[in-house]
């Protein structure tokens, strides 16, 4: 049975379990609701990057920080549909699309809206991230046939404001209540190695797992420290530490999707494999994930055939998400 009233106390005990017993305990939790060999694989392309007038403190596109990276329009309609189309040939089931907005104008929406419809028609499921939504942008993303809506709570609500000071917490509690208003899957997670306390992961967890009804997917990012950002020397977190928010993730929503997200180029693949176990069964697939580096789809590929896992196909996926 699904749980949605954790406490932290509660939470904070798995975090303490020894590391055997938790691995174990999120394991056997994801056998009961999944292929342990199985992961769903997507691909995130940066349709419109740079100039965010938002202050995140880890993030190489916020217009606050010098981080070389330059301010684009929204890429046109053939470039993101021959994207989709590279993405969908190197196995990616679900094509996620990102852009650098606070919150977008309806005018963007609708750009947006027609991409949607493009990549939807070559057969692949769709996600979006482009910062806070209002409830008809939501309603019509929806309408256009978005599958997924990105929008990362980041870490707990008592750690929020040392990263972000240009929205609030609630701001991005009311984008996700208006995705889930309009009928779309939610995609939410956060990051680890910010500088956070155990408690700072237990509360995040906790939020998304006391949510009436669970992300169906949950990316959980290991930050991947970009010069020119305010957590550019941030101290790296223990790899032993990231599995086990891995392991709390999948043991807190069963039966989520939860994704092995950003700082991939920088984990070992024996690490990969310990987060595999310990639950995680969704990657992002292919070089670049908005602006920062990822490991090369023949790298994927190549870990993948060690660890004996394969591929979610996009029937499995609904079937799994319904």
């Amino acid at each position: 049975m699904l749980r949605h009233d954790w406490t932290q106390s509660e939470v904070m005990a798995l975090f303490n379990l020894p590391f055997a017993d938790l691995i174990f305990k999120a394991a056997s939790t994801h056998r009961e609701h999944f292929d342990p060999n199985e992961v769903q694989v997507s691909t995130l392309l940066s349709i419109k990057t740079g100039g965010c007038p938002e202050d995140c403190a880890y993030c190489p596109q916020s217009s606050h920080f010098d981080t070389g990276v330059k301010a684009d329009k929204l890429m046109a309609v053939e470039a993101v549909v021959e994207e989709a189309k590279k993405a969908k040939a190197a196995g990616a089931s679900r094509f996620c699309m990102g852009a650098a907005w606070r919150s977008p104008k309806d005018r963007d929406v609708e750009k947006v809206a027609h991409l949607i419809r493009e990549v939807k028609a070559l057969g692949l499921e769709t996600c979006a991230t482009l910062g806070m939504l209002e409830a008809p942008q939501a309603r019509a993303l929806k309408d256009a046939g978005l599958d997924y809506y990105n929008h990362n709570l980041d870490t707990s609500e008592e750690f929020y404001s040392s990263i972000i000071t240009t929205r609030t917490y609630q701001d991005r509690l009311d984008t996700l209540q208006n995705v889930r208003d309009a009928g779309m899957n939610v995609c939410c997670g956060g990051i680890v190695g910010m500088g956070e306390s155990v408690e700072d992961r237990a509360g995040l967890l906790m939020t998304l797992a006391n949510m009436p009804e669970h992300p169906e997917s949950v990316p959980i990012n290991m930050l991947v420290q970009v010069k020119g950002t305010p957590l550019a020397n941030s101290q790296h977190v223990a790899p032993l530490d990231f599995v086990r928010t891995i392991a709390v993730a999948r043991i807190l929503m069963p039966t989520s999707f939860v994704r092995l997200s950003a700082g991939r180029e920088e984990m070992s693949e024996e690490m990969q494999a310990m987060c595999f176990l310990s639950g995680a069964n969704s990657i992002f697939y292919g070089e670049k994930l908005l602006t920062t580096a990822n490991p090369q789809t023949d790298s994927d590929n190549a870990l993948f055939a060690k660890l004996g896992l394969k591929k979610l196909v996009p029937e499995k996926i609904s079937a799994a998400a319904a």
